[in-house]
């Protein structure tokens, strides 16, 4: 109010004749006084560090303990598996009576407390007891270079630290013991061994723990290298002509496992330099890949029933009507896809309740470790890992950072960069 009348809105100030220092009087009601808030802002960094992990979400770094990153990041890769963080954590300390030696035995007890340590620690853990157990069971990874330790090839530490779980882990509720980690990696292969020349035809099984892409000018995706890993040729005695001939060997898939392992063969020797030279060439892989193709008859029977209600399910998420009865002869559909969206509905992706769960033959990519550089044994490795959350962290040494996922199809090759030598795929299951 002013001059006891009531300023409106529309009132033309110049007509008041407001004086420099007078008084008006507003009129209304006030609003409730702001409250402090009872609790103050809390930071992340004040937080307990097991609540700061859980506020992180990813595990933590590992620190470079000099030209370790090949090993870094296959630990990182590997710590992507509950599964396997479950049946390590099952581990004794003590030496079990199956035959296992004492190296081998020091290294699942250190593998099972450095993923502990990432899952426990906001900060960056140093894997020295790891590394010494590693150097203690496999030698090579100890060799120096004019007093410094060299630089390893990643896959072989991924190949050897897999193949002493499979060894050292024994589920003991299964008669006789089975291996935990054989379930979660082994590939069962059955192979056509056939000779052109004397007619010899022979059926061979063996078990791997990784599939191997092989690159040559004509492959551009992981389904053609995939294709032609499967494919040799090899000169062994023939009973028949009574000297060395010529063999085929086609190889089919004839169970999968719940994780599948995918290498890319980047590095062969190059005598003129004498050293593993690298393939640059770029080899495109999905976020989904499906391996129906690649497996034999019997599998492929056994894979029709639950693609089926893979792909019902699939249908009914988008209100689509059920197809029916799988049919067979439908099966032959593209072995891979980069789209990469999984179906939540009835679809579980291969957690620690599905060993009932029946696999499909279609797995997404959960991990990724690279390369970058020019030979096995230099350059720099580096894990790209896909959270819970669908997220994927950069696990660089000590510093894990976020990247989206548009990025991680961007690692396969043609060029100095950073590109995808092993592929970590994760089974879906129904």
């Amino acid at each position: 109010m002013v001059k006891g009348g009531i300023l409106k809105d529309d009132a033309d100030w110049f007509t008041l004749g407001v004086k420099d220092g007078q008084k008006l009087m507003m009129i209304g009601t006030a609003d409730e006084i702001v409250k402090a808030p009872e609790k103050g802002p809390v930071f992340v960094e004040d937080l307990p560090e097991e609540e700061q992990v859980v506020a992180l979400g990813h595990s933590a770094g590992l620190y470079n303990l000099g030209n370790t990153c090949y090993m870094n990041s296959t630990l990182q890769c590997l710590h992507s598996v509950p599964e396997l963080k479950s049946a390590l954590l099952s581990y004794s300390d003590n030496v079990r009576g199956n035959g296992v030696d004492q190296a081998s035995h020091n290294l699942t007890v250190a593998t099972r407390n450095t993923f502990g340590e990432l899952d426990q620690s906001v900060r960056p853990v140093a894997p020295l007891l790891f590394l010494q157990t590693l150097r203690k069971k496999y030698p090579q990874f100890a060799q120096q270079q004019n007093n410094v330790y060299m630089q390893q090839d990643a896959e072989e530490c991924w190949a050897q630290l897999v193949y002493t779980l499979s060894q050292t882990i024994m589920s003991e509720t299964s008669e006789p013991p089975a291996g935990p980690v054989k379930e979660l990696f082994g590939i069962d292969l059955v192979s056509r061994v056939h000779c052109a020349e004397s007619g010899e035809e022979s059926l061979e099984r063996e078990s791997i723990y990784s599939l191997k892409c092989h690159i040559s000018h004509d492959v551009n995706h992981l389904h053609e290298g995939l294709k032609h890993g499967l494919k040799s040729e090899l000169e062994k005695a023939s009973p028949s002509l009574g000297r060395t001939a010529l063999y085929t060997r086609e190889s089919r898939i004839n169970e999968l496992p719940r994780y599948l392992t995918v290498q890319f063969v980047r590095f062969f020797w190059k005598r003129e330099s004498n050293q593993k030279a690298k393939i640059l060439r770029k080899v495109d892989y999905p976020l989904e890949l499906d391996v129906y193709d690649f497996c034999s008859d019997e599998l492929k029977q056994k894979l029709q029933a639950p693609r089926q209600l893979l792909r019902d399910a699939e249908n009914a998420k988008f209100g689509l009507k059920a197809q029916g009865k799988a049919n067979s002869s439908k099966e032959n559909e593209g072995s891979s896809s980069s789209a990469g969206e999984s179906s939540n509905m009835d679809i579980d992706k291969a957690d620690s309740s599905a060993r009932n769960k029946q696999l499909t033959g279609i797995y997404d990519l959960i991990a990724v470790l690279t390369h970058k550089g020019r030979s096995a044994d230099s350059g720099h490795y580096v894990g790209w890992v896909k959270q819970d959350d669908g997220k994927w962290i950069e696990f660089d040494d000590d510093n894990p950072s976020i990247r989206k996922e548009e990025e991680i199809l961007k690692l396969s090759g043609g060029g100095d960069w950073h590109m995808a030598y092993i592929c970590l795929y994760k089974a879906r299951v129904i």
